[in-house]
């Protein structure tokens, strides 16, 4: 894969659906970017989905697959799911055609089944990124005929056949990692006072309706808190409702917004972070090695985010509460947490050891031994 290999470079990258999935993809890409300035790099998506808008805005270009997942509780709408599947696969052939990988990327996400089942079908050799403690559907389905698969826990070899598993982390974003500020130069960009205990709240790139149902309930109690102050992360579609809700509550420790786009600064900001417990999420927290409550997801396959926070809870480095209990729970865990300086040491010391660095580097580096493989 050195200089003298001078034929260019075509590597296509497969999936997506939520953050979790989309922003590992883009690391990798940058980084095979960053050694192969002269690559082709292709995104396949799925219609619709978050994907389709964030490659696009990262430089790359990206063709959208029309197809959905599986609908569980109503069968009968299946029949179309099944129809964009086909038309999916057909579209995935001809992308194959005209494109010519040398290998295909699938980090998870509705189109990485169809368009890594062709690319094994053509012999085209494949790559999966498996992000979860609890292995999605797709790449168990797309394991046994995978060239090798990058995972981010130990005890993989559950889902996955031994001998192709390979130990590298999930990938995150660069610019969190290389944050220069202190703890209270972030409070200031974030707009909050720089020597309060801050919790940051983060429902995920979506927002989490029961986090922010919990907050809107203990909105006095956190009023009532001295020396802690929150920011608060709502996502776009609950930012009215909390945005009325803290007005009305007259609390002023508490800042909300619907976004935050400087995420290496409000994680510095932050002596406590409260959060879903998607993969990508972790592996921030344990890169920063951050103190956390985790409140997994209920509405995720199997379960996977409960999984993931119980890696981290078994090893006292992470605090959990279950999604159901978050109204009773939350705000009562979070603030007798944030002001327990001995506990959040403890949880950040533990989580950091938990880190795996360089995943994007060490994926790329498989990449590039299969390609060569293969093409000897």
């Amino acid at each position: 894969m050195s200089g003298s290999n001078n034929q260019q470079l075509n590597v296509l990258v497969s999936g997506g659906g939520t953050g979790g999935h989309i922003f590992p993809a883009l690391s990798i890409a940058n980084e095979v970017r960053r050694r192969h300035p002269e690559a082709r790099i292709l995104f396949v998506g799925a219609e619709g989905r978050m994907e389709m808008e964030k490659v696009p805005a990262a430089g790359y270009n990206i063709i959208g697959l029309p197809v959905s997942g599986f609908d569980r509780k109503h069968l009968l709408r299946n029949v179309t799911v099944l129809a964009r599947l086909f038309k999916s696969m057909r579209l995935a052939r001809n992308i194959l055609k005209d494109f010519k990988p040398d290998i295909a990327i699938g980090v998870g996400g509705y189109a990485s089944g169809p368009m890594l089942k062709e690319a094994q079908k053509q012999g085209i050799p494949t790559l999966l990124q498996e992000q979860n403690s609890y292995a999605g559907v797709t790449n168990k389905l797309l394991a046994a005929k995978a060239d090798s698969i990058c995972v981010a826990y130990e005890g993989m070899e559950r889902f996955f056949p031994k001998e192709k598993i390979v130990l590298t982390g999930n990938p995150v974003r660069r610019n969190l990692l290389d944050c220069g500020a202190t703890p209270e130069q972030a409070r200031q960009a974030m707009g909050v006072d720089p020597n309060k205990q801050t919790i940051l709240i983060i429902g995920g790139s979506l927002g989490a309706r029961t986090i922010n149902n919990a907050i809107i309930g203990g909105l006095s109690k956190i009023g009532e808190t001295h020396g802690v102050q929150v920011i608060w992360q709502t996502g776009k579609i609950y930012d009215q409702q909390c945005h009325e809700a803290l007005m009305a509550s007259g609390v002023k420790n508490v800042v909300q917004m619907p976004f935050i786009s400087n995420m290496d600064m409000a994680y510095r900001a932050a002596n406590l972070v409260v959060s879903r417990a998607g993969a990508s999420s972790i592996s921030e927290l344990q890169l920063l090695g951050k103190a956390a409550i985790l409140v997994p997801s209920p509405n995720v396959a199997e379960d996977h985010q409960t999984k993931n926070a119980q890696a981290l809870v078994s090893r006292d480095a992470a605090i959990m509460v279950a999604d159901a209990d978050a109204d009773r729970d939350l705000v009562d865990t979070m603030l007798d947490a944030v002001v327990n300086t001995d506990l959040l040491s403890q949880l950040g010391t533990n989580v950091e050891k938990m880190a795996l660095r360089d995943a994007a580097e060490h994926i790329v580096d498989e990449v590039e031994r299969i390609i060569s493989q293969s093409k000897s």
